[in-house]
């Protein structure tokens, strides 16, 4: 692995937690971060502070440096410098959804051409601008673009519709193409009021807007509802962001006068739905008899899947309640390696 982006990334890490810990720091860049913190807002409604904040948090998180140390023993590497170069075409749906693609890339010692989605724009420029403090000659592997050319592969993320234009004008490198994928959790009954309410970081952090937001979540048969929804009751504040409560306003004027089924609390609509994908302010719920069943269920398809939170043993590859969205490194998107992919071009 790159030495120098590693040495870079863990001074970017403390510089960011000092930030959010509002302890002593480089004073300009702080006050960089907060005017970013307002432009992104003003530009996208859906990034809020709360929001952005968590997002740096999760970088803090992943880029400790024993979890560097262990995430780097898995790969055989040098820091001898690859020097392809990498188009990464980056989502918008959350804050700095990209910057865990352009980590590895760095890491990996290629040079990164970055078209940033428009919804996601203002972010990454002042941490690349930290990050390049720590070490300069990373400024000259880091280039942006409103179109990909010259490239040597591909790392794209977007819908289903998007990606079947990716497979195509990218089939003549090698690319990873990221899909539409959901979320789910699986709850067996005994979990305590305080495990649900950490389940309630995976479905409301970013308003629900992420992959590895929970969409659905499999209950059994005899689960009382009620005690989620006693769980999760200090979300509510969210109906009052005007594009989730637009959101909620929507979808139950649609499901009422289709005359379905609906449990509602003021801030989520609840239905019982067999599919995947729930839109933000609902929750779709699916009863289970059996949980060995449900397993093999759910390894069927694993391929529409992001990641499963459960409390639970019996469920494979699961993470816990509330941790959906706090990634590790060698948690990689639709369970493609990046790095691998990018140590073998």
């Amino acid at each position: 692995m790159n030495y120098k982006a590693k040495r870079a990334f863990i001074g970017l890490a403390e510089d960011i937690d000092d930030y959010l810990g509002e302890k002593k720091g480089d004073a300009i860049f702080h006050r960089e971060l907060d005017r970013v913190m307002v432009e992104a807002f003003q530009w996208n409604a859906w990034f809020t502070e709360e929001n952005i904040s968590y997002s740096l948090k999760g970088i803090v998180h992943m880029l400790d440096p024993e979890k560097i140390e262990q995430w780097e023993k898995s790969y055989n590497s040098t820091d001898q410098e690859n020097q392809r170069t990498i188009g990464l075409i980056m989502a918008g749906n959350l804050p700095l959804v990209g910057f865990h693609d352009l980590l590895c890339v760095l890491f990996s010692g290629n040079n990164a051409l970055v078209k940033m989605s428009s919804d996601d724009s203002v972010l990454l420029p002042i941490l690349l601008d930290r990050l390049f403090h720590h070490e300069t000659s990373l400024a000259e592997k880091v280039r942006f673009c409103e179109k990909l050319t010259g490239y040597d592969a591909v790392i794209a993320t977007g819908s289903n519709n998007s990606a079947r234009y990716f497979d195509y004008y990218f089939n003549n490198v090698p690319n990873i193409i990221r899909r539409n994928r959901n979320s789910v959790a699986v709850l067996t009954g005994e979990e305590s009021s305080e495990d649900l309410k950490m389940l309630g970081l995976d479905l409301f952090t970013y308003f629900g807007l992420g992959c590895r937001n929970v969409s659905k979540v499999y209950i059994p048969k005899d689960f009382d509802l009620n005690r989620l929804f006693e769980a999760i009751v200090d979300y509510g504040y969210l109906v009052q962001h005007n594009k989730y409560g637009n959101n909620y306003d929507y979808y139950k004027a649609i499901y009422l006068m289709n005359s379905d089924k609906l449990i509602e609390n003021g801030f989520l609509l609840v239905k019982e739905d067999s599919s995947l994908h729930s839109p933000v302010a609902m929750l779709f719920y699916e009863r289970y008899q059996d949980l060995n069943v449900l397993s093999a269920q759910l390894i069927e398809i694993e391929n529409e899947i992001q990641c499963i939170v459960s409390n639970t043993p019996t469920i494979n590859n699961c993470i816990p309640l509330g941790k959906s969205q706090l990634p590790e490194l060698w948690e990689y998107a639709d369970g493609i390696d990046t790095m691998k992919f990018l140590l073998e071009l």
